[in-house]
């Protein structure tokens, strides 16, 4: 603000421009006589500047990455011990903060009344080959244009993903989508385990059908609880982390996120 000030002082002088914006003129000008005579700030001041310079060096070493706890112990191992809230203070008004994994939001919407099938994992996210057990969910991505949701399908064997689908409609389409995608890059395998919390995209007629028709045998577990579906769910957390949160503070639409998720699944092959 002290600088548009500056910038625009000459044509329209400070007093005018302060009446506009959110400043009184004597701010400005003790922002100025400190600007010109560094002595005179408060120890605090002096501080915070040499403070800041520190965490924005850590933080851009680490690619951004780190957050005010992970900044303020790599402060206090170089020697420089600022107060944990000063960093998170400093952090915060700069806009740096890390990247983290948070609790999901629950996306799905179940069916208690439903029939479906038994939980044939009973949490033991564990298999001896590939092709034996898969396990499916998804999650959400908010951009421009409005929610978008990612399914997955991964083998619990290779933790692979082998089918994904990105569209803006949480629907049994676009989990249908993942489903084909995974069969075919299988090769339509026989008997294996497709285990899914109880949202009424993976209890639809359409989605069953089309497992039962492929040979692939229904698991359902606990809408909402995480232990049921824990392997999808960590999956999905990795997904937000490395793609979603990291790579951009903003997405435009679907073919945006379709893109940075096709890229992310490649390098994990």
């Amino acid at each position: 603000m002290v600088d548009f000030i500056d910038d625009h002082k000459q044509k329209y002088g400070v007093e005018p421009i302060c009446r506009v914006l959110p400043i009184a003129p004597s701010t400005y000008y003790r922002a100025k006589e400190l600007e010109e005579s560094p002595e005179k700030r408060s120890q605090r001041s002096q501080h915070d500047e040499f403070y800041l310079g520190e965490i924005k060096r850590i933080w851009k070493d680490s690619k951004c990455r780190y957050g005010a706890r992970k900044v303020w112990k790599q402060l206090k191992s170089e020697g420089v011990h600022p107060a944990r809230c000063t960093v998170e203070r400093l952090m915060r008004q700069h806009g740096m903060q890390g990247i983290w994994r948070g609790k999901g939001k629950i996306t799905t919407k179940s069916r208690d009344d439903q029939i479906r099938a038994d939980d044939l994992v009973n949490r033991n996210f564990s298999a001896h080959r590939p092709n034996q057990l898969w396990v499916a969910d998804f999650t959400y991505v908010k951009t421009l244009s409005g929610w978008v949701y990612t399914a997955f399908i991964i083998d619990v064997f290779a933790r692979a993903i082998v089918g994904w689908k990105v569209s803006d409609r949480m629907n049994t389409d676009m989990v249908m989508a993942a489903l084909n995608q995974a069969i075919a890059d299988r090769n339509h395998p026989k008997d294996v385990i497709h285990h899914s919390d109880r949202g009424v995209q993976y209890l639809s007629i359409r989605y069953t059908d089309k497992m039962a028709d492929s040979g692939v045998i229904a698991s359902v577990g606990t809408t909402g609880d995480s232990y049921d579906n824990a392997l999808a769910e960590t999956v999905n957390g990795l997904y937000k982390t490395e793609v979603i949160e990291y790579l951009k503070p903003q997405w435009r639409d679907a073919y945006d996120v379709e893109l940075a998720t096709l890229e992310w699944v490649v390098t994990r092959a």
